[in-house]
């Protein structure tokens, strides 16, 4: 080797292993994989830190294209293999990916060295890995790859076994090798088939290889197969099992005990066939072929062949899991099918699921065995064998446990078949058998008594079948169990149990010594087989038999003989363990070493060595050399040979030839046995040590102790070279000796050395020499030491001379310390424990105990309150390490350093620092136990970074420094991770502590343990602090560096998206997609082309937002037609949507934006990064690109893009709006004037499309912008001014005005002067437009007011403008808002308030205030103070849910309504007024509200005209109104005052006081009005609001006046409909507290309670209703509850069906029979019958059976097909009859004078519906005073309906008689006199007060029909009423059809006149008990005069 080579080599060992394993001289990689080989054998301890920090430079050694550097570099794998242990295991991918890339290519001894790497890493625990790697390899194109692949899997699995190398992954691998095209593969595939074979069995390689073979192949191993025989057994062991195996032999046993576990063999590991198979899904085939079909046939061939499909599926060895109930159920039919044959198929199935399915079975299992066993009393051989496999396959399958079925067991051993009973037995016997130790004893108590019992069955099959269970137990848990039910036994039964007992146990016992002689045959195989190791293509034919080859503890070894770690180090260990080697020599003669040699060296070439001739010596030597060199067993003979050339030649020789020999056989026998005696060593050392010193026989005798080292160590080498050189007399024994220490501590460093003990020699004998050499080596020995030690061995060096010293510092500068990076060239082969074990610390140097220093004196001194004492016990401890050289033991000093860490809070901060610097010098001293000892004073230290002084930050880093190198990084992380989370730690503190970690991180043991600073990290990336940023972002940098990206991504996953994002961004994660969500792909995509650019030297100022883009091409020197592609890939970009909102969280966003609510800040530079994050998310990249761009032309092409999308793109721009308001307040704070403005002409678009979709804006939304725009709308140039105070002012109609007034008034606290003055000009501007009471714009006053004391006279002519807009509108009031003012103020206002005078007066504009005065006159003079009590707004947060209901069109539930300006004037006319109600604008709308009222006011005269106008548009008007209601309602929850509200109940009440106006609104406006206001009257908020009891008072006067004066049919249809349950979503969101069925109940109480109401007055109103509407209502109500719901809800006591019914009863009791002819709208011809019509029957019945009514036809008619109105080709007889009938009975009513008013009535309307008819032919019989009065009072009639008046408020004179005979002489019933029966006793409490929470019971005579009305269908329905009847004429109703009563006024008379005149005879019906008619007349009279309390 050249100088120059030599000089490379030298300099490069001073490189890190990194940068010599990959330097690009191939020579220096050489060298640094050989000392990377020797470092790595020397090191003894498994967890040393260096091993990983080797772990990661082995990948790409191993992959060196140069054939010799990657040898050597698998060389030092396999050392860093042998030294590490299964930690290590995590770098095993990488490594192995490289070798199957690189290795098995090379030559024959790479790819040995690498299959022996890979068997390591199966003995690292590693093989998951290995198989994955194997399979890349056996991919390998180059066949030449893949055969060592399969020979490495082969080699794996016959020394570890299937058990360590899982043999379902090569069973994968195997098929494609077997027709692989080069032979040698295929050879090698079929040896590992063979080998498989060996461990799982023959049968499951075959079925689940065999059928992918070809033919050919399948005979070749079917051949090879025969060869296999014998039981496999691993030869090697996994090093956790090695380490294991030893701590068990340290640990002493009984003799016994180890003669016991050397005789059991180990047993053969089991694997499972079912675990190597994949599943295989049976369902979706069975489904397809016709199964669940041919189950259901009725021949039985094709139920078997459908089930004998089943089977065939099932037989596959694991079926997948699915839903197999349907077919168990099946099959449990099919096994007691009639036909055997289907029988024993589908047990046969069973079977087979059971195998395949295993425990996904074990439900069907338990349904299906009783049916199984009740089977087996089936006497078929064919049924009985199936079942009896079905039941074994069962159990074996682990589907259930005798466990779980100890009663079906029961029952099946009780069956009255005794076929079931034995059989049963003989299955649970089996069981048993199967079973372990473990079941058996816990259900041996259950089965013991059910045998026993079984011994007394009269059947003997039972009998002995019992006996197999009792002996099968006892087999299993011995015979203690079954004592005490034995003793219940006679002898007889007792003797057979015994014997069978015996004879089974002995024939376990029989089987025992086989067994033991197998073990011992194959410990020999295992010692024959394990010499060598074959090839997978040696399992082939033509070789002898393959045996199974077994191992136990102690038989054989352990490992291959190719891993030098466990030839050497491990057996070295079991025999240190184990005993302790004798070192000193005995005695032994000369003569005795000659007869113990006398078979290896002749007796010639003894006596030739005893020659006195040097040339026969010389001579015998050298062929005594040769015999050595030749012996093949050396180890036995060694010691012998070096007794004997001990003793001749001997040591005295005087010939030099001579002596080198015999030293260079010594050498030579040192070096090749496997272990060398340590009394060998010492038998040579003297001899040795003295041919040190002679010049001729140095070099061999160094190197012969140089070989002893390697040996035994060179501790024990240096031990006993001491006292030699000590007490040798010639002093060139102790120079040389000292320099060849020098190079033994250079060959093999310092781990296996005492350093005390070599220091001590050092300073005591050679430092203290007289001769210089001797001095000078030992100068040179400290060198070296220095090297390995470092500067800490100065310290035990300090008391020599100072000549010495000097020297000795030069020689420390000759050799610099290196640490770990100096690592041993020589490896010791057999570790010596004793001399390897340090007995001061880690690194050797000796530790001093100072407890005894640390006195108490001295703990209370450094508490004490004077600074000095303190500073000086600090002192006295820095004195108390420097006596101890800087070494201490930890003994003692968790107190100092709990006194220690009081001083670190120490209010001197000079006491601080010197604390810190005294802590940092004992982490140095005490090494790695500080970190014990502390008590986490760490954390304390770390607090001291954030301390502002720099000083102070230098000296905690200062001890942080001490810190790290005396415990490692990895200890401080935890404290560390704390302390960056800590918000006292100031930034510059952070900054520092980033930067010091950035430095260290490199230096940790483990790479993983720095992964928890990664989060606090992440979050610091986002700091305020630039230096924070950019110090995290280099320590993150250094992380991924060490980690890898991978590992990095992983651990960020958890981070928020957008955070994680700017992470990836910064270090450029190219593969952080693996780790992280879907969306951080796609932001992390998307950012990857504006994050290439030049970030790193842009300062993000708010002026260059976004200006990485635009300089990304120019610094990545992109050529210039990249801009052409990224035009035309732009192109293709259109087609794709503008926006993307399949991922948008708003809520998510708005919570992560943290912004001031109304104070601007500038944006932060995380928050910049967090919008580019979302920007590019959201957006097309095209428009992402053009947005985010420094060129503000392309950001103005950007916005054009957005202007065509918007129109079409409503829901997305709401749902993304938050990113472009973020992103337009970066353009807001540019100085680019061209983008601001079209910016600012972008926004109004945007804000009109909102507006147009009712949008509001969020709280969030507003508070990103509105700061911004109110700040910036101060601009110096005056057109940007106008176009914001423009938007300012549009803003109203998306975000409400009393929100918007705060930023506002912000805004006048601004420093610009210009926004101020805007400010106030938009408070003018809105007290202007919208009055000065909206919105709080009064609360703005006072801040206004105050401007005009400003210096600025721009300012003070705003705000006096303003305040005369308000004195404007408020007049002189206006002085009570402005607050406390300076005369001066006041003179200027008032000034400014005369001048406004002036002014208003020329305009003719009235007087100021005078508008808000009249609008409070006209408010009192009409009674609408309930709509506004106060012009001043109320600000109120309303508790509970402010959610609103969504109602037809109203405003969204989370929007409040927005505000829009109106003319100032308000609207001119009724028409206009209108309008502005219908935009639903809360408050806009009053003004409105106010010319309605007007004109509602101007038109209460009925004859005026102006009413005829207003009836046209009454029902638009309510409709408004009804949808104003909500949204006012809601606008005053926000917090909004009450105004609206009472305004908008105002007006409904004013509009449905005129009647006229109520009757013309529509049933379906009427409907939502009714539904809204009994909503707002549930509704639990609005007594929290502003006047809120006012308000529900209003609400219930108005619905009053609604029942009142609105359309009566209409009323009963809206309400009748409402008794069914409300839709849910015109509810608002249900509370906790209240369900959604109990608001509903509330309402349903409403609307019963507005029925009565209106059924109270139905007397005197029957002829304003529609009466045939009303009963469509009823009807179709019935119908859709149905009788079943009827009669539930019957019992149930149910309001509004008692409600419908009571309605329905008082329209049939006030129409009699006419009510059928009302049934127009009810098809009473449906089949089954409307149930309307047997409640009208069963009323009339009821009616007439009570009197109350005279049934105008026969009592129980029940056909309704003679009403005119339903028959659809009725008779001319039928209508005539039923014609004269009706008006028979109105003639009636007219001749009584109480009811001939309500004759005439009904008169009058029969003409209108029967107009041709003639009435007065009907009354030819009656005098012509009567015709003339009928005639005069239908003309009064007919006049009285054209005016709109009630027939009951019209009172007519008294009817003449009917006929010009007498009447009649029966008085009247007083029952007749009542108008009103049967009716409701209701409450009569006002129904709306209290919103429905009186609880109201309907009570009528209802109450005695419902038991009737409920019980059944119609035909019971009607039979109950003829009962009731027949009950109610008392048995003498006979003759009832043929005598009809006469009918006058709906009342039974008891007597009358005929229409012929002729009398009629008295009734038959019995009068109705006395008692039940005056309770009766009682609840009418209350009923009629009642009416509702006024509220």
């Amino acid at each position: 080797m050249s100088t120059e080579d030599e000089k490379l080599l030298k300099e490069a060992k001073k490189l890190p292993w990194d940068e010599r394993l990959q330097h690009k001289n191939w020579k220096v990689r050489n060298d640094a994989n050989i000392d990377l080989a020797a470092l790595c054998d020397s090191i003894t301890d498994p967890k040393d830190a260096r091993l990983r920090e080797f772990a990661p430079l082995f990948k790409k050694a191993v992959s060196d294209s140069n054939a010799p550097v990657q040898e050597k570099a698998l060389d030092a794998l396999l050392a860093f293999q042998r030294a590490a242990d299964a930690d290590v295991s995590r770098y095993a991918k990488e490594v192995c990916d490289a070798i199957c890339a690189k290795c098995l290519t090379g030559r024959p001894k790479t790819v040995e060295k690498a299959q022996a790497a890979f068997l390591l890493w199966v003995e690292l625990e590693a093989s998951e890995v290995f198989l994955e790697s194997m399979e890349k390899a056996v991919k390998n194109k180059v066949a030449k790859a893949v055969v060592p692949a399969i020979d490495v899997m082969f080699q794996a699995l016959s020394e570890f076994g299937a058990k360590v190398v899982p043999p379902k992954k090569i069973l994968k691998m195997l098929p494609e090798l077997f027709d692989h095209p080069d032979q040698n593969v295929r050879a090698s595939s079929k040896g590992l088939t063979l080998e498989l074979c060996r461990w799982i069995g023959k049968e499951p390689v075959k079925a689940i290889l065999f059928e992918k073979m070809r033919d050919t192949m399948k005979k070749e191993l079917e051949a090879e197969l025969s060869n296999v025989s014998g039981i496999a057994r691993p030869t090697r062991k996994i090093r956790s099992e090695q380490e294991k195996e030893l701590e068990e032999e340290a640990v002493p046993e009984t003799t016994g005990a180890s003669t016991c576990d050397d005789a059991v063999p180990d047993a053969p590991m089991e694997i499972d066939e079912y675990d190597l198979v994949d599943p295989v899904d049976i369902l979706t085939p069975l489904e397809k072929s016709g199964f669940w079909n041919g189950v259901k046939a009725t021949k039985w061939s094709e139920r078997r062949d459908a089930v004998a499909e089943l089977t065939k599926l099932a037989s596959t060895k694991k079926i997948a899991p699915g839903d197999f109930n349907e077919v168990s159920r099946t099959l449990k039919k099919l096994v007691t099918d009639v036909n055997l044959a289907v029988a024993v198929e589908a047990t046969q199935a069973i079977g087979n699921l059971a195998k395949g399915l295993r425990t996904h079975f074990s439900g069907n299992s338990r349904n299906l065995l009783p049916v199984l066993l009740e089977k087996l009393k089936e006497k078929k051989a064919t049924m009985t064998e199936a079942l009896t496999q079905t039941l074994e396959a069962i159990h074996k399958a682990g589907c259930i446990t005798l466990l779980d079925v100890i009663d079906d067991i029961r029952v099946a051993v009780k069956n009255k078949v005794p076929l079931v009973r034995s059989l049963t037995l003989n299955w649970v016997a089996f069981c048993i058998e199967t079973s372990n130790k473990t079941t058996v004893l816990k259900l041996h108590k259950d089965y013991v008594p059910i045998c026993m019992e079984c011994l007394n069955d009269s059947t003997p099959e039972v009998r002995d079948s019992s006996f197999s269970v009792l002996t099968a137990i006892a087999k299993m848990v011995g015979m203690k169990p079954l004592e005490r039910s034995l003793e219940k036994l006679d002898d007889v039964r007792k003797k057979k149990l015994s014997d069978m007992i015996g004879s089974a146990t002995d024939t376990v016992l029989s089987s025992a010594p086989a067994s033991t002689s197998g073990a011992a045959t194959s410990a020999r195989e295992v010692t024959d087989s394990s010499s060598m190791r074959r090839s997978a293509a040696s399992m082939l034919s033509g070789k002898k038999t393959v045996h199974a080859v077994a191992a136990t503890k102690k038989s054989g070894p352990a490992k291959s003989t190719g891993t030098k770690k466990t030839d050497g180090g491990q057996q070295s260990k079991a025999s240190a363990a184990a005993e302790v080697e004798d070192v000193e020599p005995a005695e032994m003669s000369l003569e005795e070493i000659e007869e113990r040699l006398n078979s290896i060296v002749k007796t010639e070439t003894i006596s030739q060595l005893k020659s006195t001739v040097w040339k026969e010596r010389l001579e015998a030597i050298g062929i005594l050399k040769q015999d050595v060199e030749n012996l093949t067993e050396l180890d036995k003979s060694a010691e012998l040979l070096v007794r004997l050339l001990c003793a001749v030649p001997g040591w005295s020789e005087k010939n030099v030839q001579v002596q080198q020999q015999v030293i260079e056989v010594i050498t030579y026998i040192a070096s090749t046995v496997k272990k060398f005696l340590k009394r060998c060593v010492v038998l040579c050392l003297l001899g040795i040590s003295e041919k040190v010193a002679d010049i001729k026989t140095r070099a061999p005798a160094m190197k012969c102790l140089t070989a002893f080292c390697e040996a035994v160590g060179p501790g024990f080498v240096f031990d006993r070279l001491y006292k030699i050189m000590k007490e040798h007399k010639n002093p060139k024994v102790l120079s040389e000796g000292i320099l060849w220490m020098v190079s033994a501590v250079e060959d093999f460093g310092i781990s296996n050395l005492k350093l005390k003990d070599i220091i001590d020699f050092c300073k005591d004998t050679g430092l203290q020499s007289s001769a210089a050499a001797t001095r000078n080596a030992t100068i040179k020995l400290i060198g070296v030491l220095h090297k390995f030690v470092g500067p800490d061995i100065k310290g035990f060096l300090s008391d020599v001379k100072p000549a010495l010293l000097s020297a000795l510092d030069a020689e420390y500068e000759k050799n610099p310390f290196e640490g770990a990076a100096a690592p041993p060239k020589r490896t010791v082969r057999a570790l010596d424990t004793a001399s390897s074990s340090s007995g001061a610390s880690s690194d050797g140097l000796p530790r001093e105990d100072i407890s005894s220093k640390i006195t108490p004196t001295l703990l209370k001194n450094l508490g004490s309150p004077d600074w000095k004492v303190r500073l000086e016990s600090i002192e006295a401890v820095n004195k108390i390490v420097e006596e101890a050289h800087k070494r201490i033991q930890p003994t003692g000093t968790a107190d100092l350093f709990t006194a220690l860490r009081g001083r670190l809070n120490d209010s001197n901060k000079n006491l601080v620092m010197a604390t810190l610097s005294t802590i940092g010098g004992l982490a140095s001293a005490m090494g790695p136990s500080v970190e014990k000892s502390s008590k986490g004073i760490l954390a304390d230290v770390l607090k001291c970074i954030g301390d502002n002084k720099k000083h102070m930050r230098e000296c905690t880093l200062t001890a942080l420094d001490s810190w790290v190198a005396a415990a490692q990084l990895d200890k401080m992380v935890p404290y560390i991770t704390v302390a960056l989370g800590d918000q006292k730690c100031g930034s510059e503190g952070r900054k520092d502590l980033f930067d010091w970690l950035s430095k260290h991180v490199s230096k940790l043991s483990d790479p993983a343990e720095s992964l928890p600073l990664l989060k606090p990290s992440a979050s610091s990336l986002m700091d305020k602090s630039s230096e924070v940023r950019k110090a995290a972002e280099t320590f993150m940098n250094e992380i991924l560096k060490i980690c890898g990206q991978a590992v990095v991504a992983k651990n960020l996953r958890d981070l928020p998206s957008p955070t994680m994002a700017i992470v990836a961004e910064r270090l450029k994660l190219s593969n952080v997609h693996e780790g992280l969500s879907d969306s951080v792909k796609m932001v992390t995509t998307s950012m990857s082309l504006p994050s290439k650019g030049g970030l790193k030297n842009a300062k993000h100022g708010p002026n260059d937002r976004g200006s990485n883009v635009g300089k990304a091409a120019s610094q990545r020197g992109v050529p210039a037609r990249a801009s052409v592609t990224m035009i035309s890939s732009q192109d293709s970009l259109q087609s794709q949507a503008l926006f993307n909102i399949k991922d948008s969280n708003k809520e998510d966003r708005e919570r992560r934006v943290l912004v001031r609510k109304f104070k601007f800040e500038e944006p932060r530079r995380e928050q910049i990064d967090e919008l580019k994050v979302d920007l590019f998310k959201h957006f097309r990249e095209d428009v992402s690109l053009r947005l985010w761009n420094s060129d503000f032309k392309r950001q103005i092409d950007g916005i054009e893009l957005l202007q065509k999308a918007l129109p079409s793109s409503g829901k997305e721009v709401v749902e993304l709006l938050d990113i472009l308001l973020r992103w337009f307040v970066l353009r807001f704070c540019e100085s680019n004037t061209t983008c601001l403005l079209k910016v600012l002409d972008f926004l109004p678009e945007l804000f009109d499309g909102l507006k147009d979709q009712s949008y509001m804006l969020t709280e969030a939304e507003a508070a990103i912008f509105l700061p911004c725009l109110i700040e910036k709308s101060g601009h110096n140039i005056e057109k940007v001014r106008e176009k914001m105070g423009e938007l300012i002012k549009q803003m109203m109609n998306i975000y409400s005005l009393p929100k918007l007034l705060p930023y506002i008034l912000e805004g006048l606290r601004s420093k610009n002067n210009r926004t101020r003055i805007e400010c106030v000009d938009i408070i003018g501007y809105f007290m202007d437009n919208n009055g000065t009471e909206v919105g709080g714009l009064l609360k703005n006053l006072p801040s206004v007011a105050a401007l005009t004391a400003e210096r600025d006279g721009e300012i003070r002519k705003a705000a006096l403008n303003t305040l005369a807009t308000a004195y404007k509108n408020l007049g002189d009031d206006v002085w009570r808002f402005v607050g406390k003012l300076s005369d001066a103020q006041r003179s200027m206002l008032d000034d400014r308030f005369k001048w406004k005078a002036r002014e208003m007066d020329k305009r003719r504009e009235g007087r100021p205030g005078d508008a808000r005065a009249a609008l409070r006159r006209s408010v009192r003079e009409n009674g609408s103070d309930l709509a506004e009590q106060s012009g001043e707004l109320v600000s109120r947060s309303i508790a509970g849910s402010m959610t609103s209901r969504e109602n037809f069109g109203y405003a969204d539930a989370h929007m409040v309504p927005r505000q829009m300006a109106t003319a100032a004037a308000g609207p001119a006319d009724w028409r206009e007024a209108l309008d502005i109600v219908a935009l639903g604008l809360p408050e806009q709308s009053v003004e409105g509200m106010k010319v309605i009222c007007h004109e509602l006011t101007q038109a209460v005269d009925p004859e005026s005209s102006v009413l005829d106008d207003l009836i046209k548009e009454a029902d638009r008007l309510v409709s408004c109104l009804s949808v104003m209601v909500p949204k006012t309602f809601n606008f005053s929850l926000s917090g909004a005052s009450s105004r609206s509200c009472k305004y908008v109940l105002n007006t409904l009440m004013q509009t449905f006081q005129i009647k006229r106006l109520a009757h013309a609104v529509k049933e379906g406006t009427l409907d939502n009005l009714i539904t809204e206001l009994l909503l707002w009257l549930l509704d639990e908020r609005v007594p929290l609001m502003d006047d809120g009891s006012q308000l529900l008072k209003a609400l219930n006067v108005l619905m009053l006046k609604i029942l009142d004066n609105a359309e009566r049919t209409s009323s009963f249809v809206v309400l009748i409909n409402l008794l069914r349950p409300l839709d849910p979503s015109r509810w608002p969101c249900p509370t906790p507290s209240e369900s959604l069925a109990v608001k509903n109940q509330k309402f349903s109480d409403l609307v019963v309670k507005c029925l009565i109401k209106l059924t109270k007055v139905l007397q005197s109103t029957i002829y304003e209703v529609d009466l045939d509407r009303i009963l469509q209502s009823v009807h179709i109500y019935l119908q859709e509850l149905g009788m079943e719901e009827i009669r539930r809800r019957a019992g149930a006591d149910d309001k509004p069906l008692r409600m419908v019914k009571t309605v329905l009863h008082e329209l049939v009791k006030l129409r009699g029979t006419a009510i059928k002819g009302h049934l127009s709208m009810v098809p009473i011809d449906a089949e089954p019958q409307p149930i309307i019509l047997a409640y009208i029957d069963l009323n009339l019945q009821t009616l007439a059976a009570a009197r109350m009514l005279t049934p105008s036809g026969p009592i129980g008619q029940t056909h309704w097909g003679d009403a005119t109105s339903n028959n659809a080709n009725p008779s001319v007889h039928s209508t005539d009859a039923q014609l004269k009938q009706e008006l028979a009975a109105v003639f009636k009513k007219i001749g009584d004078k109480q009811t001939c008013t309500i004759g005439l009535y009904e008169l009058y309307r029969i003409t209108q519906l029967y107009p041709k008819v003639d009435i007065f032919a009907q009354l030819q019989n009656a005098s012509e005073a009567f015709r003339t009065y009928i005639r005069d009072g239908l003309a009064q009639v007919e006049k009285n309906a054209a005016a709109g008046r009630t027939p009951s408020s019209l009172p007519l004179s008294t009817p003449p008689p009917i006929a010009s005979i007498p009447s009649p002489k029966f008085a009247p019933s007083p029952v007749h006199t009542k108008s009103i029966n049967s009716k409701t006793d209701c409450n009569e409490d006002d129904p709306f007060r209290g919103q429905g929470d009186s609880d109201i019971r309907l009570q009528s005579t209802e109450q005695q029909t419902d038991r009737f009305q409920s019980s059944g269908t119609l035909d019971a329905l009607r039979e109950r009423m003829k009962s009731m009847q027949a009950a109610a004429v008392g048995g003498n109703f006979d003759g009832a059809h043929t005598r009809p009563l006469a009918s006058m006024n709906g009342n039974m008379l008891h007597g009358g006149t005929r229409l012929d005149g002729e009398p009629q005879t008295q009734s038959n019906i019995p009068p109705m008990d006395e008692r039940a008619l005056s309770g009766l007349q009682a609840r009418m009279e209350r009923l009629k005069s009642g009416s509702m309390d006024p509220l």
